[in-house]
Formats: structure tokens, C-alpha cells, sequence
């Protein structure tokens, strides 16, 4: 089974994904004139500014939560087992060079972050609440159908949602986590499978609102947390930091010999490694946080697309290269080890047990933000699929969802228990979830990318004194389409 679903997985995120991707890059970092390097510190600025204001509401402008509570939302469901179990199980098939490849595709993932958040608060509905949802699907059905007069956009739409309810039924939050758990504390799985599960129901029974409230309290704490004790190692070890760059950029483009219990990589092993965990950690392309991130008050979509550039490289460039940096300059990375174990042996051999055991605390805060946020991108999804129900017959079904909602993960980590399915199983159906929406939503947000370079410029002109604005710019899709259209429930 194992070597199946390894072919699958090595197919789907072949050269044709990985050209995608890097092209999609390529294309969107220089049309942008290098926006989201060249304007790093403009991010990064309104990023904070932000955060330690609280809250970024806009008079007047719809939403059901501020974007600081999107963001920590999307970052929760996005800094989270990724970027413990899956770094480390990048680093350990496709060796330190791996994570060469996993900055690569974060540096283009900016900007494909900010481009497909920003065209999920283009495209958004408004139900008869007043309240706000978009996503891929809501810009395939517009962008694509609607403005481009293309049909079939129900195929890459079905394609799209596939792909993503492929993790609902083998989500790895709840195995990693229980795993870490259960190697620190010699605890079970399946009862922290079970506690898991419990406090998953306490905090999406108040659905959106309550996901969001929840998640700016908890994300800024628990990345900080984890952002410190990973510099505490790297500064302890600052002599060995020349030889974690060498290892890295060495391997990036030589492959990895087999050393220890490492058992060596190829160059297609390294890159489709740190590729496909990368993708998996920050979800850029990937087409899920763009979904809460629809829900925000804001009151210009590219305001929320910059939120998305900042979500990436926290992710990704702090968090996830801290895990590898940790991972690597201990010397575990070549044990044998993978997944959530080689992670938590890294910061034990860094910190000591006490260290280990608090890193395992925040690896179950990191998987209870990543379970909750995940529910919010199924909830979206699933109040598309029925946009033309009554408001009562969604509520009905969105009840029944959140009440089986966190009931597969614990099936998952109770059939692994039970026979024994290895970790890097579970990772390759992982891999195999993210490819196929991945491919669909890049394609996608390419034939839209006039719409985000139109409010990029707009955004440019009216924020940042660069260019003109262009009046007859409508920031918002709904602000165009008659009144009675304004008024379909979603």
C-alpha cells in the first residue's frame, strides 16, 4: 500500500504540478514588479501595526470577523502539524536540501497567497444576513463563469472541493498531535485522540465568529512561543550555522547521501519534498485559508491579499525554517526519525526534556487552531454547494457537519493504533489532498490575473501614492450586479 500511494503522490506532485507552481510564481512575483519582495517591509508593517492594534475594521465594510481574527485563523489552520510533522518529514526522505526548495516555493507562495485571497474577497457573496463568504469556488463560478462566459466552470469548481474534502476524511491534525502527545507523556493515542475531539466541538459550536475569537488569542501566543525556544537552539549552536546553510544548499542541487539512519535522496526527491510540504505547511495555491480570509471586514480586497503574503511568511520562512534549522543543526534529521517524533527529539536534544514536553503542549494548541480553522474552509465550501437552499435547510446540514466534523480524525488515529499504519502513510494521502485542488486553483487564479493585477494597481495608487486610480474600478464583484442579485442567498 505504502509503495502505491508513494507512486501517486510522486505522479501528482510531478513536473507538471511543480512547473505550475514555480511558472504561476514567476509569473505573478514579475508582473508585480517584485511586489512582495520589493515591499516586504510595507507587509510587514501593516501586518503588525494591525496586529497590536486588535482590530482593522473599515466603516461600512462587510464581514463577519476583522481581518486580524481571519488572519490568526488562517495562520492557525495553516502554522500547525505542517510545520512540525511535515518539515521534519521533508527534511528526513529528501535530506536538508529540501528545505532550499520549501523557501523557493514560500517566496512565490507570497504572492500567490495574496493573489488568490485577493480575488476571494473580489468575488465574495453576500447571503441574506448580510454576511460575506468567498473562496476558489466563488471566483470560478464568477470569474470564470460569469465574466469569462466559461460554462463548464463546475468542473474545475468539483475538482476543486474534491480535493479538499479528501482531507476531511484523512486529516492528519489528530494523528500527528496525538502522536507527539503519546512519545512525551507515554499516554495513549486514542484517549488524546478523544480530548482532541472534544475541545474541537467546544470551539466551532460558535461557528465562524467564535473560531475566529478564539484563534486571535491563541495563534500570536502560541507562534511566538515556538519561534523563541526554536532561536534559544539555533543561537545556542550559532557555530554550526554555516554548515546548515552548506547542508542545505548542497543538497538542494547534489541530492543527500545516506548517512545514519538517513537512507539518502535524489535532486526529484529533494525538490518534490520540499515542494509538497511547503505547500502543505503555508497552503499557498492550495486555495483553503483564501476561504476565512473572505470573511473579514475589509474594505479593499488587496488589504486582505497583503494579510495573506504575511500568513506565508510566518509560516513558512519563521516558523517552518526554525523547525529545520532545529531539526538539521541537532543532527537528528539523520536518525531515522520522521514526522512529529524527529521534531520533538530535536528540540529534546536542544532544550532537554522540560523543553520537549512544552513544545508538545504547543503542538496540540498548533493542532486544535488547524482543526478549527479547517472547518471554517469546509463550512464555506458547503454553503456554496447549497447557495440556492433555504437559510433553514443550510443550517440544518451545517449542524449535522459540525457534529461529524471531528469524528474521522479520531477514526484515523484509532485504525492506525489498531494496525499499525505507519506515519508516512498518512503523510502520502497528505500529498495526494493537496495536488489535485493545488493544480485546479493556480491554473485558475492565472486566467483571473488581470482582475488581482486591476486592484493591485488600485491599490498601489490609493495606498501607497504609486499610479492612478482608476475610477471606474469596482473593488468588490457584488458592487456591479443588479440588486437582485446582491440579495441571493449563498
Amino acid at each position: 500500500m505504502g509503495g502505491i500511494l508513494e507512486s501517486i503522490a510522486a505522479l501528482l506532485w510531478g513536473l507538471p504540478l511543480i512547473l505550475t507552481i514555480l511558472i504561476a510564481g514567476l509569473f505573478f512575483t514579475v508582473k508585480s514588479r517584485l511586489f512582495q519582495v520589493i515591499h516586504l517591509p510595507h507587509i510587514l508593517k501593516v501586518a503588525f501595526t494591525n496586529i497590536f492594534k486588535k482590530q482593522d475594521t473599515d466603516d461600512g465594510s462587510k464581514g463577519i470577523i476583522s481581518s486580524f481574527q481571519a488572519v490568526s485563523t488562517a495562520i492557525g489552520g495553516s502554522v500547525g502539524v505542517a510545520n512540525i510533522g511535515g518539515v521534519s518529514t521533508a527534511i528526513a526522505v529528501g535530506g536538508p536540501g529540501a528545505v532550499l526548495w520549501m523557501w523557493l516555493c514560500a517566496l512565490f507562495g507570497m504572492i500567490i497567497k495574496t493573489v488568490e485571497v485577493t480575488l476571494s474577497v473580489h468575488y465574495r457573496n453576500t447571503d441574506s444576513n448580510g454576511d460575506p463568504y468567498g473562496g476558489p469556488t466563488y471566483y470560478m463560478e464568477k470569474g470564470l463563469g460569469e465574466e469569462k462566459k466559461f460554462k463548464y466552470w463546475m468542473i474545475p469548481a468539483v475538482l476543486f472541493g474534491f480535493g479538499i474534502f479528501i482531507t476531511f476524511f484523512f486529516t492528519l491534525q489528530n494523528y500527528t498531535i496525538s502522536e507527539a502527545v503519546s512519545t512525551t507523556f507515554d499516554i495513549g493515542m486514542i484517549p488524546v485522540s478523544i480530548a482532541l475531539m472534544l475541545l474541537t466541538y467546544y470551539v466551532i459550536y460558535g461557528g465562524i465568529k467564535h473560531i475566529g475569537k478564539i484563534a486571535s488569542k491563541l495563534v500570536p501566543f502560541m507562534v511566538l512561543f515556538y519561534i523563541l525556544a526554536g532561536i534559544y537552539i539555533i543561537l545556542s549552536n550559532f557555530t554550526q550555522i554555516g554548515d546548515v546553510f552548506a547542508a542545505i544548499v548542497q543538497g538542494a542541487f547534489g541530492g543527500t547521501a545516506a548517512v545514519g539512519g538517513f537512507a539518502g535522496a535524489a535532486i526529484a526527491q529533494v525538490i518534490q519534498m520540499g515542494m509538497a510540504r511547503s505547500v502543505y505547511s503555508n497552503e499557498a495555491g492550495w486555495g483553503t485559508s483564501p476561504m476565512v480570509h473572505s470573511t473579514a471586514r475589509v474594505n479593499h480586497p488587496l488589504k486582505q491579499g497583503i494579510w495573506g503574503a504575511f500568513e506565508v511568511f510566518i509560516d513558512t520562512i519563521i516558523v517552518s525554517s526554525i523547525t529545520a534549522f532545529v531539526i538539521i543543526i541537532t543532527g537528528q534529521w539523520s536518525t531515522g526519525m520522521s514526522g512529529a517524533e524527529l521534531t520533538l527529539s530535536a528540540f529534546e536534544v536542544g532544550v532537554g526534556d522540560t523543553g520537549r514536553m512544552i513544545i508538545t503542549i504547543s503542538v496540540f494548541l498548533f493542532g486544535l487552531t488547524t482543526l478549527t480553522g479547517w472547518y471554517v474552509y469546509y463550512e464555506v465550501l458547503l454553503r456554496h454547494l447549497f447557495r440556492n437552499k433555504s437559510a433553514k435547510q443550510k443550517q440544518r446540514f451545517l449542524t449535522l457537519f459540525s457534529l461529524f466534523y471531528p469524528i474521522p480524525g479520531t477514526a484515523l488515529v484509532i485504525y492506525a493504533v489498531i494496525l499499525g499504519l505507519p506515519g508516512q502513510i498518512v503523510w502520502y494521502f497528505a500529498d495526494i489532498a493537496s495536488a489535485i485542488p493545488t493544480f485546479v486553483n493556480v491554473i485558475v487564479i492565472l486566467i483571473l490575473s488581470k482582475k488581482f493585477f486591476a486592484l493591485l494597481h488600485d491599490y498601489r495608487a490609493r495606498y501607497m501614492g504609486i499610479g492612478q486610480i482608476d475610477p471606474n474600478l469596482k473593488l468588490f464583484y457584488e458592487d456591479k450586479e443588479p440588486p437582485s442579485k446582491k440579495e441571493e442567498s449563498l
